[in-house]
């Protein structure tokens, strides 16, 4: 009986030693606290409608009214060749990204970092960056206007005498997973130097004075200094672009992706978007976007076992 007394009385020491600091701290909880409840209004409770991944679901139907149908979507995603033509494009258009886009953001990064007159590099930085707040309604519209027949590109190269065959880009299959990647790539590289840069920023400069006295070149000092400060925040980097592989941009399929490449260009969260909302199919894609998820846990733990073997067995995480 004292025993059960003493936790409660413990309990209640704790909830009004909670309460205290929340209101002590009411500045900072007033600036956490919406975003933790538009965390659990649109990440958390829509978790709830997975189980229409097990159902036979239509816009006549409730979650409850729906019949079960157990594993039955996910035999069909097995079975389905459009689905496995939407993942190789997926798969191949993420590493293309990974390999280039990754080290480019690092690398100018660093060049911007090493730049010293103050008015270039703000300019150099404000360049980069445009891209990135531009859409990809806006984007796409230049780069169809570009890779047209009689657009910006052939008329470069017919200008500098290359002999080109004057053709459409964007209905070529087999040029479409380069256009994709090197338009995210010019987008995005620009705007995934701020982190480098905030990083870059907190090096005590005395490193650097202390190599320069040892006699170490610019070279010699971005592998020796630079590159190692960055080891975890690229280690960070690198596990959540490995995780989201399977993920892909959907603003920039929609918009470039037409009936002539659809067959290179056609991505998971487009299928999904197609098979969901065009065709009203959405336990199929309900399905595969379950699928999809666990992959991408699964290589988010699996890269961070990765990363922690190459940072001393520390994890980033």
């Amino acid at each position: 009986m004292e025993t059960s007394v003493q936790n409660a009385k413990r309990s209640t020491n704790k909830i009004k030693k909670w309460f205290s600091v929340f209101f002590e701290q009411w500045e900072l909880q007033s600036m956490v606290w919406p975003g933790i409840i538009f965390m659990i209004i649109f990440n958390f409770i829509p978790i709830y409608g997975l189980i229409i991944a097990f159902k036979r679901y239509t816009v006549i139907d409730t979650l409850e009214t729906a019949p079960w149908v157990g594993f039955e979507n996910f035999q069909i995603i097995l079975n389905d060749k459009f689905f496995w033509g939407s993942v190789v494009n997926t798969l191949g258009i993420s590493f293309l990204k990974l390999l280039i886009g990754f080290v480019l953001p690092i690398i100018l990064a660093i060049l911007i970092f090493e730049l010293r007159q103050g008015v270039f590099k703000k300019l150099v930085q404000t360049i980069s960056y445009m891209p990135y707040f531009l859409s990809w309604i806006v984007l796409g519209g230049m780069l169809i206007n570009w890779l047209s027949t009689n657009g910006l590109l052939n008329t470069i190269l017919s200008g500098l005498g290359f002999s080109i065959k004057h053709e459409n880009y964007l209905l070529s299959t087999n040029k479409y997973w380069w256009i994709a990647v090197l338009s995210d790539i010019w987008k995005n590289t620009g705007w995934g130097t701020i982190l480098y840069l905030a990083t870059l920023s907190k090096i005590d400069p005395s490193y650097y004075e202390a190599a320069k006295i040892d006699g170490a070149t610019r070279f010699q000092q971005i592998m020796k200094i630079t590159l190692p400060m960055l080891k975890g925040i690229i280690s960070l980097n690198l596990i959540l672009t490995i995780s989201g592989l399977l993920g892909s941009n959907l603003d920039q399929t929609m918009v470039l992706m037409n009936n002539q490449n659809q067959a290179k260009a056609e991505v998971i969260n487009s299928y999904v978007f197609r098979m969901g909302i065009a065709q009203g199919d959405f336990s199929y894609a309900t399905a595969v976007g379950l699928g999809v998820s666990i992959v991408s846990v699964i290589l988010l733990v699996c890269s961070n076992q990765m990363t922690k073997r190459l940072n001393d067995n520390t994890s980033v995480l």
